[in-house]
Parts: C-alpha cells; structure tokens; sequence
C-alpha cells in the first residue's frame, strides 16, 4: 500500500477512541489481502496483541493497538517471519532500519519455509561468500548445501549462503567437506526426531492448525539447537582441563 494511504489510515485511527475488531480487519485489509477478524482473533491467541475488552466482552482496537498489527502484519509478508521471532522483536522495542535488510536475511535463512527470499546463481554465491566453487561443489557432494534447480541452473537460498560462510570459516581450520557429513547424519536423526512430534498436524489441510504447528517446530528446533550446544561445551571442556 502506498505511505499516502497508511498515514490516512492513521490519521483517521486518530480521531475515534476506539475501534471494533470487524473495522480492524476493515481498514487493513486495503493493505493485506488475507487478513480477517478469525486471524487478528488468533493473533491474540498468540499474546501479539492484548486489545481492551467492554464490560460485555467486546474487544475494543486503539490506535496503538493497531499499528503494532500492522507491523506484525508487515513482519509476516515482508520478512517472512514466524511468530516466535515477531514476538521477540516486538519486546525488543524498536528496530533500527539500517539492520533490517541482513537481519532479515538471517532470519530467512534459520526460517523453517522455504521459497523465501532471494535465489542466487553460483557466480553469485562465490560473490556473496568469497568462497571458491570448488568447496560450493565439496559441499553439495555431501548435502550439506542443497540448491534447487531452476530452467536447468543451480540456484541457491539463503540458507545455503549461511551454510558456506560457516563451512568456509571451518575450511580455514582444515575442516573439509568431508569431515562434516557427521553432522549431517546428526542433523537427519533430529529432523526425524521432531518430525514423530508435529508431523502429523504439519500435513493437516487446517491452514490454522499447520501455522501452529511450524511456531512449534520452531521452538522444538531452536530448544533442540540449545541442547546440542550445550552437551557439546560440557564434552569439549575436557580440551581445556575444565571438565
């Protein structure tokens, strides 16, 4: 939507105390196409959003309550966020724009949709990475970078670009391709971990139920991350004499 309408839209939000939930759902659906009063309801549901309730149960919309909304509604479309990660930029206040483009680029890449995001050719990864095609192809040999192929040409996401750059900070230790395929045995056992836990409501037509249960893959997948992180500095302090 052009920012001509959105500062009518708030200058009109303005002028009344307060507004339904029904004209909520009214005003920004000039800007998003796929918002309803049952999304802004489970929104809610989610603790993004605490609207004002009437004596008879009625939610009542400021002005600020909108506009935090509109900038969850904005995180979603814009920056493909899941809603634990909206939930933690929403408490960490406000956010700086110069950060937004590679913040948001690292955020799609941990984000468990795919699609997302910009596709880049291998001239252009070696580019963005400084990394030699040689070590892109090492890498691919063992599935740790997996590009799609699109009209007969490798393309790769940004996960991929974040998994070379961590790949060619280990190669300057020695540590090859190769000697990596054990954390993708590592990684495949805990996707089939958490696949027993959400898959069946991750393949369910319930548009709401299968939103629901990406939140949790994502929480199950950063608690799982911590886990790992944290077995492995107990084991390793035994490098150190500390264990």
């Amino acid at each position: 939507m052009e920012a001509s309408q959105t500062q009518v839209d708030s200058s009109a939000l303005s002028n009344r105390k307060a507004l339904t939930i029904g004209a909520v759902a009214k005003i920004l659906g000039r800007e998003f196409d796929d918002i309803s009063i049952s999304k802004i309801r489970y929104l809610e549901d989610q603790k993004l959003l605490s609207p004002r309730r009437t004596a008879g149960g009625y939610r009542l919309y400021s002005q600020a309550d909108v506009e935090r909304l509109r900038d969850i509604l904005r995180m979603q479309r814009d920056e493909f966020l899941p809603l634990r990660v909206i939930r933690q930029e929403l408490a960490a206040g406000s956010r700086e724009q110069g950060d937004r483009g590679v913040a948001a680029g690292l955020r799609r890449a941990s984000s468990l949709e795919p699609g997302k995001g910009s596709l880049l050719s291998i001239e252009e990864l070696v580019e963005h990475t400084g990394v030699g095609p040689e070590l892109i192809k090492e890498l691919e040999d063992w599935r740790l970078v997996q590009p799609q192929t699109i009209d007969g040409q490798k393309a790769y996401d940004d996960t991929d670009r974040e998994i070379v750059k961590a790949c060619s900070e280990l190669s300057r230790f020695g540590v090859a391709g190769r000697n990596l395929r054990v954390l993708r045995t590592s990684v495949d056992r805990e996707a089939a971990l958490l696949e027993q836990v959400v898959g069946p409501a991750l393949r369910s037509s319930n548009h709401s139920r299968r939103r629901e249960a990406i939140d949790n893959l994502e929480s199950l997948a950063a608690t799982v991350n911590n886990l790992t992180h944290l077995l492995l500095v107990r084991d390793l302090r035994t490098l150190t004499g500390e264990g």
